[in-house]
């Protein structure tokens, strides 16, 4: 599995721009005007991750697939969003069927692109946004609770699950803190991402900066910086227009540009690395002659659930999996060498994946 990401912002702070870098399209029309992205605009990328080209180099693989990620543009919103105004009702729709939300806050300064509310605050633009979530997830929650009330007086056991989940929302969204905020016990994990609540969901903070600031970051993303700290949430520094120039060059032209603006690497592999790292995500390998492929799943995930992502059948009639670890295939030069050196493992049911397993899944039909 892959796992989508919303771009979430108030008109005009680069979000298009950096859809549209990061999917390598046009798709989302990037204009000086509010609501300039109607419909939410999805794009697929590939996950880079330079294991994979090693072991495919090393199994002599025809094909490489790498995992993917899934970028949701969501049209802009504005105050007054959860009470219908702008494109309200349409972002409330569309955030709510992402994994996490990627807030782009302007932190540069342009005079020829006009801040909607007349001022660069990067602050206050995520205090716009978190305040109409909570307040549309406030408005949702007490409706639901309304709506449990005959199957509470049956002592319907789900319903008594979701009451009390609902009701711990609704005490911090009250008090101006997020869902999120919540601590949830892994028994009610599932009932709580049931619950679909908007401010549920991680969130990652993207500075978007003028070319000059896109390897250092500037006094506003440091602001930013420190907002995140507070809450537990992680930031990314990113220049947008940095990321459409990239996006329309070679690769190798590509690498050159960023060495010369004093970057490492393109802020798409920051913004990925960091989204999985906000869902707990890693990756796990399947190699052979035919193929050399990437598969994304959560960290902790057992070699029968790890298997499932590739087919239902694997995990129903899993058997067990041969497990090399990247380090030692790379090391043995495939896996004769690894068997040679005692690094290839047998492991069952009860082995949890770890990131860059390179597996090969054994099962009953």
């Amino acid at each position: 599995m892959g796992f989508k990401m919303g771009i979430v912002g108030l008109p005009n702070v680069g979000k298009s721009t950096l859809f549209n870098a990061l999917t390598r399209t046009a798709a989302a029309q990037a204009a000086n005007f509010p609501f300039c992205t109607i419909e939410p605009n999805v794009g697929e990328v590939a996950v880079p991750d330079p294991r994979l080209e090693k072991l495919a180099a090393i199994a002599g693989s025809k094909q490489i697939i790498p995992t993917r990620m899934t970028f949701v543009d969501i049209a802009g919103l504005v105050k007054g969003a959860s009470k219908g105004e702008g494109l309200g009702n349409q972002f409330l729709a569309t955030i709510r069927e992402v994994d996490a939300v990627a807030h782009v806050l302007r932190c540069f300064e342009d005079g020829d692109i006009t801040h909607v509310e007349g001022r660069i605050d990067p602050i206050a633009d995520a205090e716009t946004i978190e305040t109409e979530l909570m307040i549309a997830d406030l408005e949702s929650v007490e409706k639901r609770i309304a709506g449990l009330s005959r199957k509470l007086k049956g002592g319907d056991k789900e319903a008594l699950d979701q009451d009390r989940l609902l009701k711990a929302a609704q005490v911090a969204l009250a008090a101006g803190r997020p869902a999120r905020s919540v601590k949830v016990a892994d028994d009610d994990r599932r009932t709580w991402s049931l619950l679909q609540l908007l401010t549920a969901k991680p969130v990652l903070y993207v500075c978007n900066v003028e070319e000059s600031a896109a390897a250092t970051g500037n006094a506003l993303t440091a602001k930013v910086a420190e907002m995140a700290a507070r809450e537990g949430a992680a930031t990314v520094v990113i220049s947008a227009r940095i990321e459409e120039e990239i996006a329309q060059l070679p690769a190798d032209e590509a690498a050159m540009f960023l060495e010369e603006m004093g970057l490492h690497e393109a802020g798409l592999d920051r913004l990925i690395r960091a989204g999985h790292d906000l869902l707990g995500l890693q990756t796990y390998f399947t190699v052979g002659p035919k193929e050399a492929r990437a598969w994304t799943i959560a960290k902790g995930t057992p070699a029968p659930q790890a298997a499932g992502v590739i087919h239902g059948d694997f995990e129903r009639g899993f058997i067990r999996a041969e497990t090399i670890a990247y380090a030692d295939y790379i090391a043995g030069k495939g896996e004769a060498g690894a068997k040679e050196a005692g690094k290839f493992r047998i492991e069952g049911k009860t082995y949890v994946v770890q990131d860059g397993d390179v597996l090969h899944f054994l099962f009953n039909a």
